[in-house]
Protein backbone atom coordinates (compact mmCIF):
# COMPACT_ATOMS: atom_id res chain seq x y z
CA UNK A 1 0.00 0.00 0.00
CA UNK A 2 1.08 3.39 -0.87
CA UNK A 3 0.06 6.79 0.84
CA UNK A 4 -0.55 9.59 -1.23
CA UNK A 5 0.06 13.18 -0.30
CA UNK A 6 -2.64 15.46 -0.68
CA UNK A 7 -2.86 19.42 -0.92
CA UNK A 8 -4.67 22.05 0.19
CA UNK A 9 -6.98 22.87 -2.71
CA UNK A 10 -7.52 26.39 -3.49
CA UNK A 11 -9.13 26.03 -6.42
CA UNK A 12 -12.15 24.40 -4.44
CA UNK A 13 -11.77 27.07 -2.13
CA UNK A 14 -12.37 29.89 -4.03
CA UNK A 15 -8.29 30.61 -3.83
CA UNK A 16 -8.83 30.96 0.01
CA UNK A 17 -6.89 29.58 2.93
CA UNK A 18 -9.96 27.78 4.94
CA UNK A 19 -12.64 25.90 3.97
CA UNK A 20 -15.89 23.81 5.30
CA UNK A 21 -17.03 20.87 3.18
CA UNK A 22 -19.58 18.79 5.00
CA UNK A 23 -18.64 14.95 5.83
CA UNK A 24 -21.54 13.48 3.55
CA UNK A 25 -19.62 14.62 0.48
CA UNK A 26 -16.47 13.14 1.31
CA UNK A 27 -18.18 9.82 1.77
CA UNK A 28 -19.51 10.08 -2.17
CA UNK A 29 -16.18 10.81 -2.88
CA UNK A 30 -14.43 7.56 -1.24
CA UNK A 31 -15.55 4.94 -4.45
CA UNK A 32 -13.18 7.89 -6.64
CA UNK A 33 -9.90 6.64 -7.49
CA UNK A 34 -7.94 9.52 -6.72
CA UNK A 35 -7.56 10.13 -2.87
CA UNK A 36 -10.28 8.56 -1.75
CA UNK A 37 -10.69 10.18 1.83
CA UNK A 38 -11.73 6.76 3.79
CA UNK A 39 -7.82 5.60 2.30
CA UNK A 40 -4.91 6.72 4.39
CA UNK A 41 -3.42 9.85 3.34
CA UNK A 42 -1.42 13.05 4.42
CA UNK A 43 -2.57 16.32 4.44
CA UNK A 44 -0.21 19.25 4.24
CA UNK A 45 -2.47 21.41 5.82
CA UNK A 46 -4.58 20.90 9.46
CA UNK A 47 -8.33 19.07 9.78
CA UNK A 48 -10.79 19.98 12.80
CA UNK A 49 -13.46 17.48 11.98
CA UNK A 50 -17.17 18.12 13.78
CA UNK A 51 -19.47 14.97 14.13
CA UNK A 52 -22.79 15.72 14.39
CA UNK A 53 -24.26 12.00 13.58
CA UNK A 54 -23.02 8.69 13.28
CA UNK A 55 -19.55 6.73 14.84
CA UNK A 56 -16.92 5.13 14.31
CA UNK A 57 -13.18 5.09 13.81
CA UNK A 58 -10.72 7.64 12.59
CA UNK A 59 -7.07 6.47 11.30
CA UNK A 60 -4.29 8.66 12.30
CA UNK A 61 -0.56 8.11 12.23
CA UNK A 62 -1.33 4.68 12.36
CA UNK A 63 -3.55 4.38 14.99
CA UNK A 64 -7.34 4.34 14.92
CA UNK A 65 -9.43 6.41 17.92
CA UNK A 66 -12.86 5.72 18.31
CA UNK A 67 -15.64 8.68 17.88
CA UNK A 68 -19.09 9.41 17.80
CA UNK A 69 -21.53 11.83 17.49
CA UNK A 70 -20.69 15.48 19.60
CA UNK A 71 -17.16 14.58 18.70
CA UNK A 72 -14.36 16.68 17.34
CA UNK A 73 -11.03 15.21 15.74
CA UNK A 74 -8.13 17.56 15.19
CA UNK A 75 -5.79 16.27 12.13
CA UNK A 76 -2.33 17.60 12.35
CA UNK A 77 -0.44 19.20 9.26
CA UNK A 78 1.71 16.31 7.56
CA UNK A 79 -0.33 13.71 9.75
CA UNK A 80 -1.74 10.28 8.10
CA UNK A 81 -4.93 9.49 8.54
CA UNK A 82 -7.83 8.19 6.81
CA UNK A 83 -11.81 8.44 7.54
CA UNK A 84 -14.40 6.12 8.62
CA UNK A 85 -17.45 5.51 6.60
CA UNK A 86 -18.48 1.63 7.45
CA UNK A 87 -21.97 3.94 8.48
CA UNK A 88 -23.69 6.30 7.55
CA UNK A 89 -22.13 10.16 9.23
CA UNK A 90 -23.01 13.30 8.90
CA UNK A 91 -21.07 17.03 10.24
CA UNK A 92 -18.66 18.77 8.79
CA UNK A 93 -14.68 19.69 8.32
CA UNK A 94 -13.02 22.52 8.59
CA UNK A 95 -9.58 23.07 6.44
CA UNK A 96 -6.89 25.52 6.39
CA UNK A 97 -3.55 26.08 5.81
CA UNK A 98 -0.22 27.23 8.38
CA UNK A 99 -0.49 30.30 6.14
CA UNK A 100 -4.01 31.23 7.51
CA UNK A 101 -3.07 30.53 11.01
CA UNK A 102 -0.07 32.94 10.83
CA UNK A 103 -2.54 35.36 9.28
CA UNK A 104 -4.92 34.55 12.03
CA UNK A 105 -2.09 34.70 14.56
CA UNK A 106 -0.87 38.83 13.37
CA UNK A 107 -4.36 40.05 12.53
CA UNK A 108 -6.43 38.67 16.05
CA UNK A 109 -3.33 38.72 17.85
CA UNK A 110 -3.97 35.68 19.37
CA UNK A 111 -2.27 33.62 21.68
CA UNK A 112 0.10 31.03 19.73
CA UNK A 113 -0.94 28.11 17.54
CA UNK A 114 0.66 25.06 19.65
CA UNK A 115 3.25 23.02 18.49
CA UNK A 116 1.54 20.08 19.30
CA UNK A 117 3.66 18.20 16.90
CA UNK A 118 5.92 17.73 19.40
CA UNK A 119 2.89 16.34 22.01
CA UNK A 120 3.28 12.38 20.58
CA UNK A 121 0.57 11.30 23.67
CA UNK A 122 -2.19 14.05 22.54
CA UNK A 123 -5.40 12.14 21.42
CA UNK A 124 -7.26 13.57 18.58
CA UNK A 125 -10.46 12.96 19.48
CA UNK A 126 -12.30 15.79 21.64
CA UNK A 127 -15.35 15.65 23.14
CA UNK A 128 -16.80 18.98 24.82
CA UNK A 129 -19.90 19.61 26.85
CA UNK A 130 -23.05 20.24 25.30
CA UNK A 131 -22.69 24.12 25.77
CA UNK A 132 -20.01 24.24 23.88
CA UNK A 133 -20.80 21.97 21.33
CA UNK A 134 -23.38 24.13 20.18
CA UNK A 135 -21.79 27.78 20.37
CA UNK A 136 -18.89 25.50 17.81
CA UNK A 137 -21.85 24.56 15.78
CA UNK A 138 -22.86 27.72 15.88
CA UNK A 139 -19.49 29.48 14.78
CA UNK A 140 -19.28 26.71 12.43
CA UNK A 141 -22.33 27.52 10.40
CA UNK A 142 -21.31 30.94 10.90
CA UNK A 143 -18.00 30.50 8.84
CA UNK A 144 -19.67 28.50 6.20
CA UNK A 145 -21.83 30.76 5.18
CA UNK A 146 -19.11 33.74 5.29
CA UNK A 147 -17.44 31.81 2.91
CA UNK A 148 -20.45 31.39 0.68
CA UNK A 149 -21.63 34.75 -0.04
CA UNK A 150 -20.03 36.37 -2.73
CA UNK A 151 -18.58 39.77 -1.32
CA UNK A 152 -16.98 37.45 1.84
CA UNK A 153 -14.49 38.60 3.68
CA UNK A 154 -11.43 37.59 5.12
CA UNK A 155 -11.21 39.29 8.50
CA UNK A 156 -14.65 38.19 9.52
CA UNK A 157 -13.48 34.69 8.67
CA UNK A 158 -10.76 35.02 10.53
CA UNK A 159 -12.46 36.31 13.55
CA UNK A 160 -15.14 33.63 13.71
CA UNK A 161 -12.39 30.63 13.50
CA UNK A 162 -10.63 32.82 15.96
CA UNK A 163 -13.25 32.70 18.23
CA UNK A 164 -13.77 28.65 17.70
CA UNK A 165 -10.09 28.77 18.28
CA UNK A 166 -9.91 30.23 21.31
CA UNK A 167 -13.20 28.08 22.81
CA UNK A 168 -11.63 24.87 21.79
CA UNK A 169 -8.40 25.95 23.73
CA UNK A 170 -9.82 27.28 26.31
CA UNK A 171 -11.86 23.93 26.84
CA UNK A 172 -9.00 21.80 26.11
CA UNK A 173 -5.96 23.99 26.88
CA UNK A 174 -2.03 22.52 25.86
CA UNK A 175 -0.64 19.87 28.51
CA UNK A 176 2.34 23.08 28.92
CA UNK A 177 -0.69 26.01 29.59
CA UNK A 178 -0.05 28.22 32.17
CA UNK A 179 3.20 26.41 33.15
CA UNK A 180 5.08 28.11 30.40
CA UNK A 181 5.65 31.64 30.37
CA UNK A 182 5.33 33.50 27.14
CA UNK A 183 9.15 33.28 26.27
CA UNK A 184 8.83 30.00 26.98
CA UNK A 185 6.26 29.29 24.77
CA UNK A 186 7.79 31.17 21.70
CA UNK A 187 10.91 29.20 22.35
CA UNK A 188 9.17 25.69 22.36
CA UNK A 189 7.34 27.23 19.36
CA UNK A 190 11.07 28.33 17.25
CA UNK A 191 11.71 24.16 18.74
CA UNK A 192 9.53 22.72 16.71
CA UNK A 193 10.39 24.84 13.94
CA UNK A 194 13.66 24.21 14.10
CA UNK A 195 13.07 20.50 14.40
CA UNK A 196 10.68 20.35 11.73
CA UNK A 197 13.14 22.04 9.36
CA UNK A 198 16.46 20.18 10.47
CA UNK A 199 15.52 16.33 11.63
CA UNK A 200 16.88 15.41 8.45
CA UNK A 201 20.80 16.19 9.20
CA UNK A 202 20.49 17.44 13.22
CA UNK A 203 19.74 14.95 16.29
CA UNK A 204 21.60 16.98 18.25
CA UNK A 205 20.01 18.07 21.12
CA UNK A 206 23.19 20.44 22.54
CA UNK A 207 22.65 22.20 18.54
CA UNK A 208 19.07 22.63 18.98
CA UNK A 209 19.57 24.31 22.30
CA UNK A 210 22.72 26.40 20.87
CA UNK A 211 20.18 27.72 18.05
CA UNK A 212 17.80 28.96 20.60
CA UNK A 213 20.00 31.03 22.64
CA UNK A 214 19.91 29.04 25.84
CA UNK A 215 21.59 25.63 27.68
CA UNK A 216 21.53 22.05 27.02
CA UNK A 217 19.90 22.05 30.38
CA UNK A 218 17.49 24.74 29.80
CA UNK A 219 16.10 23.29 26.84
CA UNK A 220 15.41 19.81 28.31
CA UNK A 221 13.84 21.23 31.65
CA UNK A 222 11.44 23.22 28.86
CA UNK A 223 10.54 20.20 27.17
CA UNK A 224 9.45 18.28 30.41
CA UNK A 225 7.37 20.96 31.26
CA UNK A 226 5.70 21.44 28.18
CA UNK A 227 5.72 17.78 27.39
CA UNK A 228 7.14 15.67 29.94
CA UNK A 229 9.50 14.62 27.27
CA UNK A 230 13.61 15.52 27.41
CA UNK A 231 14.77 16.98 24.35
CA UNK A 232 16.24 14.06 23.15
CA UNK A 233 13.38 12.03 23.17
CA UNK A 234 11.37 14.51 21.77
CA UNK A 235 13.84 14.68 18.11
CA UNK A 236 13.72 10.71 18.15
CA UNK A 237 9.98 10.40 18.56
CA UNK A 238 9.78 13.14 15.58
CA UNK A 239 11.92 11.32 13.38
CA UNK A 240 10.80 7.72 13.93
CA UNK A 241 7.33 9.19 13.11
CA UNK A 242 8.94 11.21 9.87
CA UNK A 243 10.32 7.68 8.97
CA UNK A 244 6.75 5.80 9.10
CA UNK A 245 5.33 7.83 7.30
CA UNK A 246 7.89 8.19 4.51
CA UNK A 247 7.91 4.57 4.80
CA UNK A 248 4.25 4.36 4.53
CA UNK A 249 4.17 7.03 1.25
CA UNK A 250 6.79 6.69 -0.84
CA UNK A 251 7.31 3.12 0.04
CA UNK A 252 11.27 3.97 0.67
CA UNK A 253 13.77 0.83 0.74
CA UNK A 254 15.69 1.24 3.92
CA UNK A 255 18.97 2.19 2.48
CA UNK A 256 16.77 5.06 0.54
CA UNK A 257 15.89 6.13 3.37
CA UNK A 258 18.88 6.09 5.56
CA UNK A 259 20.11 8.30 2.99
CA UNK A 260 17.20 10.40 3.25
CA UNK A 261 17.31 11.22 6.87
CA UNK A 262 21.05 11.39 7.49
CA UNK A 263 22.28 8.01 8.97
CA UNK A 264 25.89 6.77 7.80
CA UNK A 265 24.47 3.82 6.82
CA UNK A 266 21.07 1.70 6.61
CA UNK A 267 22.35 -0.48 9.64
CA UNK A 268 22.94 2.48 11.60
CA UNK A 269 19.20 3.48 10.62
CA UNK A 270 17.33 -0.33 11.38
CA UNK A 271 19.20 -0.55 14.73
CA UNK A 272 17.86 2.75 15.25
CA UNK A 273 14.12 2.21 13.98
CA UNK A 274 14.17 -0.82 15.96
CA UNK A 275 15.59 0.55 19.07
CA UNK A 276 12.50 3.05 19.26
CA UNK A 277 9.78 0.84 17.45
CA UNK A 278 10.45 -3.06 18.46
CA UNK A 279 10.91 -4.22 14.89
CA UNK A 280 12.81 -3.60 11.33
CA UNK A 281 11.49 -0.61 9.05
CA UNK A 282 10.56 -3.67 6.32
CA UNK A 283 8.75 -5.17 9.34
CA UNK A 284 6.96 -1.78 9.75
CA UNK A 285 5.79 -2.07 5.64
CA UNK A 286 4.43 -5.35 5.56
CA UNK A 287 2.55 -4.72 8.52
CA UNK A 288 0.79 -2.01 7.39
CA UNK A 289 -1.86 -3.59 5.56
CA UNK A 290 -3.05 -5.65 8.49
CA UNK A 291 -5.61 -3.67 11.11
CA UNK A 292 -4.61 -1.99 13.82
CA UNK A 293 -5.24 -1.35 16.99
CA UNK A 294 -8.52 0.82 18.16
CA UNK A 295 -8.13 3.51 21.30
CA UNK A 296 -10.62 4.34 23.37
CA UNK A 297 -12.53 7.45 23.39
CA UNK A 298 -10.70 10.74 24.87
CA UNK A 299 -12.45 12.54 27.31
CA UNK A 300 -9.49 15.18 28.29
Amino acid sequence: MSFPDVGFNYKRSAERELQVIELEMLQQRQHKPTHPPDKPHRIGFYNLIVVEQGQGSHQVDFNRYAFQAGDFIAVQRHQIHAFDFSSPVKGKVLLFTQRFVDQALANMRLSEFSPTSLDTGLVPVFTPDQALRDSCFALLDEIEKELARDDSNTLIAMHLFSSLFLMLRRARPPQSQGRLSKEQQQRMIRFATLLEQQFQSNRDAASYAEQLHCTYKTLNQLCKLATGKTAKQIIDAFTVLEAKRRLSIDRLTTQQLAYDLGFEDASNFVKYFKKHTGFTPARFQKQLGLAQATVGLSKS
